[in-house]
């Protein structure tokens, strides 16, 4: 006659639950990390897109506000470009000789002219002593040097200028380089440097100003006022992304967690 040792009969019941709870501690560990990192990345894409929701209500409200007198030299170290894009700013001074070229492909022109063409920015001195890129307006493709659009030059003399404040832009890794005065990257220090505005006698401000449409000379070339207000907004399909990837690796754990389980059991 034989008898059950209770200590063998539990020992032996209950190595399947700690085979099972070793079997899924690192795959708990590894998915409650991975969780964590995935909603604070969602967390953080739908701080992005309040901000830019924001700031582009702010910039639509600030196009037609009252001009403000551009940023000196004094202001250039502490600008802030986010409250600055697009707002209207006014400076007074003379045009200075030459000019360069931005090529973009106008899809919704405000005037009569639009397609693929170019900005045309001449350099600005104010009264103030710095110099301004401004841009000047839009010329259609094949009419971009001066010599193809009679009448198009800038006033002479002394002139008060109201614009958009508009900042440089950053290129990567394929961005054409300029060439032949043509520019795929405002950059309003290098456009004036080309011209050879520059120097510590001349300081060239850190942004360029978009003149409104009331400067298009009578010819209509250029054809000022066609500033391209955008935006890249892709926030939302990162929020979406991210927490969709959280809630997919928690279908996967439970799936691979109930596999085991089952396998436990039998």
């Amino acid at each position: 006659m034989t008898t059950d040792n209770p200590r063998t009969s539990d020992e032996t019941s209950g190595k399947p639950a700690r085979s099972l709870a070793r079997r899924l501690i690192w795959p708990v560990l590894a998915t409650a990390a991975a969780f964590a990192i995935l909603l604070t990345l969602g967390s953080w894409q739908v701080a992005r897109l309040n901000w830019k929701l924001a700031l582009i209500e702010r910039v639509e409200t600030r196009i037609d506000a009252a001009p403000v007198a551009a940023p000196g030299p004094d202001d250039w170290p502490a600008l802030e470009t986010d409250a600055w894009d697009y707002r209207p700013v006014e400076v007074r001074g003379r045009y200075l000789d030459g000019e360069v070229y931005y090529y973009i492909a106008l899809s919704d022109a405000r005037g009569p002219v639009g397609g693929p063409g170019y900005f045309v920015y001449a350099p600005f001195r104010t009264e103030d002593g710095f110099v301004v890129m401004v841009n000047r307006g839009f010329v259609p493709d094949g009419r971009r040097l001066p010599d193809t659009r009679a009448d198009s030059a800038p006033p002479d003399g002394e002139v008060t200028l109201t614009g958009l404040w508009r900042r440089d832009e950053r290129g990567n890794m394929f961005t054409l380089e300029a060439s032949n005065g043509i520019w795929f990257v405002r950059d309003a220090r290098e456009m004036a440097a080309a011209l050879g505005v520059t120097g510590s006698d001349t300081p060239v401000a850190p942004y360029t100003i978009d003149a409104r449409a009331r400067h298009t000379p009578a010819s209509g070339l250029p054809q000022a006022g066609e500033t391209i207000v955008s935006f890249t907004n892709n926030h939302l399909q990162y929020v979406v992304t991210w927490y969709g990837l959280a809630f997919v690796l928690l279908a996967v754990f439970f799936a691979y967690a109930r596999g085991e389980i089952r396998r436990g059991r039998d």
